[in-house]
């Protein structure tokens, strides 16, 4: 039987039968099958929110898509996911004159004509954490722009500046290079994602420079704590340094690193990613230092072989070595910092400090929340005069 095919072009894939059982916390009226988030969203599009838009306001200009938060943006969603904020859902984004003149008429008529469920899953249910628990629909009606600066700080159909791509955590900027569109009417939402789809060259060597710097500060620290009799700490540090080496691995691939929730996740999903996995779990379940130390040293070590592989450096020793005269096994991994910076281009970008974009050195959930805080933070390590510097096209090779 041949395959059903979305008119994006992709094939439709098979659904997940699951049972009760496996799925605690359903929501109220979920269908006995699971269908990924993006997955439903487009179909809801083409099915039900398109043909409303073409009725009601024929010849109207609007792109569609899935963006913003929500694991099934990033394709990480399943069962428990829909015990709340899950279900059909998307954007229709219009001009800004549109939206004065239209949104609210939109909004009506899909709070009138958008039937009560939609694949088996209730097209209407409340924000979790919102007063009152107000039930309604998801498709959110907004401006393009509007909307992007809301969620980015700034507004990517002009080309970002040094500022806005220091300040904007790499799960926001996944945010909004994953997800899908289903249809740009508009014609500026794609070539918006595809500006932000990677860091341009310089700021990628940049950024990878100043997470190879994080890991060189505590490399030793490992056998030093527990030397100290503090085997706890060696056991912190293992742990910090575990997930620093997978964001790396992540931005060595082109891949923004998502929040903690999904790291290991996407990390898991790197092509070749066991090299690098397997010796960080056996660290992390290690119960002396030099078990820890030895397991690092594999993943420093497989870590180092893929910085060669990109070939945006000249080969580095990838061999672990003494820390001076003392009986720890560390990479040296600042070597790696000082070649990435060596090869730098702009002189704006190579006399930034050392600390990397907001993520790199902010790890507070509160203020990665808070864009306007993070562009202030930024905005204040900058000269005045590079803020606003426009850096190039996406990075490559």
């Amino acid at each position: 039987m041949p395959r059903r095919v979305l008119s994006s072009g992709r094939p439709v894939q098979p659904e997940i039968r699951v049972t009760a059982r496996t799925v605690p916390g359903r929501i109220a009226g979920m269908t006995a099958q699971f269908l990924p988030g993006l997955r439903l969203a487009e179909e809801y599009h083409a099915e039900v929110v398109r043909p409303l838009l073409y009725e009601t306001f024929p010849g109207l200009p609007y792109s569609a898509a899935r963006l913003g938060s929500g694991s099934e943006v990033l394709g990480f969603d399943s069962e428990r996911s829909t015990d709340h904020d899950w279900g059909p859902r998307l954007q229709i984004f219009l001009t800004a004159g549109d939206v004065k003149s239209h949104a609210a008429d939109i909004i009506a008529m899909f709070a009138n004509r958008i039937p009560a469920s939609f694949r088996g899953y209730p097209t209407a249910f409340p924000r979790s954490g919102e007063p009152g628990g107000e039930v309604r629909h998801w498709v959110e009606v907004a401006g393009l722009g509007a909307w992007l600066t809301d969620r980015l700080g700034f507004d990517p159909r002009q080309p970002a500046t040094l500022l806005d791509w220091l300040a904007t955590p790499t799960q926001r900027l996944a945010e909004i290079t994953a997800g899908g569109v289903f249809h740009d009417g508009l014609g500026e939402l794609s070539p918006a994602r595809t500006r932000l789809a990677w860091y341009p060259r310089d700021m990628w060597l940049y950024v990878l420079a100043c997470q190879w710097q994080r890991i060189s500060q505590e490399e030793a620290f490992v056998g030093r704590c527990a030397e100290a009799g503090d085997d706890l700490g060696s056991a912190v540090v293992t742990a910090r340094l575990a997930r620093d080496l997978m964001r790396l691995c992540l931005l060595m691939h082109r891949s923004y690193p998502p929040y903690s929730k999904w790291l290991g996740t996407a990390f898991g999903r790197l092509r070749g990613a066991g090299r690098v996995a397997a010796p960080l779990t056996a660290a992390l379940s290690a119960s002396s230092w030099l078990g820890r130390q030895r397991h690092l040293c594999q993943a420093y070590e497989a870590t180092a072989a893929w910085h060669n592989e990109l070939g945006v450096t000249e080969p580095l020793d990838i061999r672990t070595r003494r820390f001076w005269d003392r009986p720890y096994q560390v990479l040296n991994a600042g070597r790696f910092t000082a070649a990435l910076l060596a090869e730098v281009a702009d002189p704006r970008i190579r006399r930034l400090p050392s600390t990397g974009a907001s993520d790199q050195f902010i790890d507070s959930t509160d203020a990665l929340e808070n864009i306007q805080f993070l562009r202030d933070t930024i905005a204040a390590a900058l000269r005045p005069e590079d803020r606003d510097f426009a850096c190039g096209g996406p990075g490559a090779g």
